[in-house]
């Protein structure tokens, strides 16, 4: 089976981190990210990053060449909608495929108001005010003519407020408020055979452009929308595009985009992963798209991921409270035990705990072969005492035997909830 090499860019943002969780578990893919020097969050994410100019500067082409010639890299895939336009605007100069849909397609996306105009006969649009002199009614919405994730949008209640902020920002067009529910209708396209895929879900909770809680919809209009603008534009790969109700709860197109969206989560876990899916399209392999029919709704929050300076070899390890919590399997610790397995560290379990031992890990299915050693202590012994290894860390719920050990054996120690900081999912 080919191993094809993908490169995330940029690797950071919503929609590169939803590539990345779309393909990290893939066997034969194998990831890599590249973006500008800003603080982001691919090198919590990926092993393999790297840091080139922005497409504004005027080497960014030979920086991403270098790196897609050093790795072998068989597809770039874009996640920034300027990103997408750059990469294919210079695709005659890039030394790798591009995952994306042609350049037409993309240029006329990218404006707002290029889409109203090219829509307008054909879909329900918002209505786009020229000149302040023609507004005759508010509320009223301000956005950017290029832009993405709600940045510098602006609800207007009155002309005061409308001539300050015209004043203070350019580039913004001026458009109807629309009130009503608003919708992602995400997509997926072949060059050969069409659209394959196309379906709807609310965006009941946005925070920055970003939907944080969403759920599926069905609609028989999404599918009428989505044939009309296929017909109009061509797509490769996944795509998607925004409706908004106006008062009298007529869709609205709001926006088009030949790329993954961060949400798109949403159907990749009902079966449909759209990064992966778009591979298969530029390989011209013939696609299947099979789905769960479940009802689902995804809800978004912060996540952490940690960079940390400790080095260690052995892990001394608590059962009671720790490794078995509230008479379940702390999952945590799992997870924790196998990634120090395959990273050939050694995992010590020490114990006081006053039952059969092995039988307590047999009654969770827990393997004790997942353990190098297993020591079992009396109530009044020291767990200190046991510790005899110094590249190694101590992990129990209790804060005492935690205090004795970080005093006498002078190791790092954690109880689970400082756990997740040694945690490290990057593929």
């Amino acid at each position: 089976m080919k191993l094809f090499r993908i490169l995330i860019f940029p690797g950071g943002t919503e929609v590169g981190l939803e590539i990345n969780k779309s393909l990290c578990f893939i066997k034969n893919i194998e990831l890599f990210s590249t973006g500008s020097d800003v603080s982001n969050p691919a090198p919590f994410f990926y092993k393999n990053h790297f840091i080139i100019p922005t497409i504004y500067e005027k080497n960014w082409i030979n920086a991403l060449n270098n790196i897609v010639m050093q790795f072998n890299i068989d597809y770039i895939f874009p996640a920034y909608d300027d990103i997408i336009v750059e990469l294919k605007r210079n695709e005659d100069k890039i030394k790798s495929k591009i995952i994306s849909s042609p350049l037409e397609t993309c240029l006329s996306t990218r404006l707002k108001s290029k889409i109203y105009k090219k829509f307008k006969d054909f879909l329900p649009v918002p209505h786009q005010y020229e000149s302040i002199s023609d507004i005759k009614e508010f509320p009223l919405f301000l956005k950017p003519d290029k832009g993405q994730g709600s940045q510098d949008t602006f609800l207007v209640e009155n002309m005061e407020e409308l001539k300050v902020i015209m004043k203070k920002k350019k580039n913004l067009i001026i458009l109807e408020y629309l009130p009503g529910k608003e919708y992602t209708v995400d997509c997926f396209s072949s060059r050969t055979k069409g659209l394959l895929f196309c379906e709807g879900r609310e965006r009941v909770r946005i925070r920055s452009g970003i939907s944080v809680n969403s759920k599926i919809v069905i609609n028989e209009k999404f599918l009428t929308y989505a044939n009309i603008i296929s017909k109009r534009l061509s797509f490769y790969g996944a795509w998607f595009f925004q409706l908004k109700e106006d008062s009298n709860g007529v869709l609205k197109l709001m926006e088009i985009a030949p790329r993954i969206a961060g949400t798109m989560a949403l159907n990749r876990v009902r079966g449909i992963n759209f990064p992966l899916l778009s591979i298969y399209e530029n390989e011209g392999v013939n696609i299947d798209i099979l789905k769960n029919l479940y009802e689902i709704e995804i809800d978004r929050a912060f996540q952490n991921r940690y960079e940390i300076s400790l080095s260690y070899n052995t892990v001394y390890l608590d059962l009671d409270d720790t490794l078995i919590l509230k008479n379940k399997v702390n999952l945590l610790v799992i997870k924790f035990i196998y990634q120090c397995i395959n990273r050939n560290k050694e995992i010590i379990l020490l114990t006081k705990h006053r039952e059969n031992v092995l039988k307590i890990l047999s009654k969770h299915k827990i393997d004790p072969d997942l353990f190098n050693e297993i020591i079992l202590l009396r109530e009044n012994d020291s767990k200190s005492d046991r510790i005899n290894k110094k590249d190694s860390i101590f992990i129990d719920d209790s804060f005492q035997e935690r205090k004795n050990v970080s005093e006498k054996c002078n190791i790092p120690t954690f109880d689970c909830s400082m756990l997740e900081c040694l945690i490290d999912e990057r593929y």
